[in-house]
């Protein structure tokens, strides 16, 4: 058994040192394990962005990079929890737990919890950590989880499960069929053993494609944590819970910090009904919808809804007079419209430094960069797009 609290009390002497550096110095310090010292090191420094409340916890033994790059962020983890909280439910399971952070940010709201680990290295770790969480109501089963359903008639309000998406060489899954475990063979019995499922897909998976293979969904829940898409979320109905809708509902949540979240709820019908207007040139402020609403195909109702005009059919971006403080996603004030070669960019851009973005423009954002001669950097955008059928350009300030 590893000695946790060893490793954990030498980490701390050492908590200013390099990692990478410190491993080198395995002679000098024979009882102990470096590698794992520096495990917790790196955990440690990620968890300040990605998991602050763990940092309060001394005792919490990180796992391996690997586990913790599958992690869920505490901010989405916390989405999962609010979601679990508005579905009124009192019992959970984590069928593919992993770290723990989902299980443990659930539980809060939870009166009866089981989490499922199969790894023989990972589960001893999140039974350790759940226990210095003093996540007490916590269950945990060290068992395939599939294995254990398919024995035991429990039944629960919400289970959750995230399949591997890493093959046994190492190589990064998306589809549902490629993942372990392989969720679409295993539906019905899932379906059979709760009031919700809960499936946590790669950000990369096809929408349209993911609700035509799991069939009856009722929410689609895109979430993206600091304008990054993160994590994409589909909701079904268990066979223990009866649901008149039958219409998709798609949520697009980017969460900027722990209280500041933009939420925009349509469904497919209303994009499709929905009507875009085009600009016929550009207004003073350039908006940029955030990263869920992208991956959410929310086109045409965002410039309904916050009435401004998009550039063109396939250029999600859009244009207003007017400033709209409201918008979920980045607002630029225009500041230039100029055409886009290195003579005048050298004009409008004197420092030669400025960040380069194209939508739907036909060169990538490095080309143009290495185009118009720019170093990367400085609060100056040029944004290329095209505008109705004419390519663009724009010097920008965002907001």
């Amino acid at each position: 058994m590893v000695p946790y609290s060893d490793i954990l009390a030498f980490a701390a002497q050492h908590a200013a040192d390099d990692p990478l550096r410190l491993i080198l110095q395995q002679q000098k310090y024979p009882d102990i394990d470096l590698r794992l010292v520096s495990q917790q090191l790196e955990g440690q420094r990620q968890a300040s962005a990605k998991w602050p409340t763990l940092t309060r916890c001394h005792s919490f033994f990180y796992p391996p990079k690997i586990n913790r790059e599958q992690s869920s962020s505490e901010l989405a983890a916390r989405y999962k929890a609010q979601l679990f909280a508005k579905l009124d439910c009192s019992t959970f399971a984590d069928l593919t737990g992993g770290m723990g952070v989902d299980t443990y940010f659930i539980s809060l709201q939870a009166l009866k919890c089981d989490y499922f680990e199969i790894s023989d290295t990972l589960f001893p770790i999140t039974l350790h950590n759940l226990s210095a969480l003093n996540a007490t109501h916590v269950c945990c089963h060290h068992a395939n989880s599939i294995e254990y359903l398919a024995k035991h008639d429990t039944c629960y309000d919400l289970i959750l499960i995230d399949p591997a998406r890493r093959d046994s060489q190492g190589r990064k899954m998306v589809a549902f069929e490629d993942c372990t475990p392989n969720l679409l063979d295993n539906l019905p019995l899932l379906l059979s053993r709760c009031r919700h499922l809960l499936v946590k897909a790669s950000p990369m998976v096809d929408i349209r494609q993911a609700l035509m293979q799991l069939g009856t969904v009722s929410q689609v829940h895109i979430v993206a944590v600091g304008g990054e898409c993160k994590e994409l979320l589909f909701l079904l109905p268990g066979s223990h819970f009866s649901t008149s809708s039958s219409e998709v509902q798609f949520f697009c949540t980017n969460i900027k910090e722990a209280d500041a979240t933009d939420t925009i709820t349509f469904t497919s019908q209303q994009e499709s009904e929905a009507h875009s207007r085009f600009a016929t040139s550009m207004g003073k402020y350039l908006y940029e919808p955030n990263a869920a609403l992208m991956k959410g195909g929310c086109y045409n109702l965002i410039g309904q809804r916050f009435d401004l005009c998009q550039l063109a059919r396939n250029t999600h971006l859009y244009t207003s007079g007017q400033l709209i403080d409201s918008f979920p996603g980045r607002t630029f004030q225009v500041l230039d419209e100029f055409p886009l070669n290195a003579k005048h960019a050298a004009k409008v851009i004197p420092e030669g430094k400025a960040h380069v973005a194209v939508r739907n423009y036909p060169m990538t954002a490095a080309q143009l960069q290495k185009k118009l001669k720019l170093r990367e950097g400085g609060n100056l955008f040029v944004i290329a797009a095209t505008l109705g059928s004419r390519p663009m350009g724009w010097l920008c300030r965002c907001l």
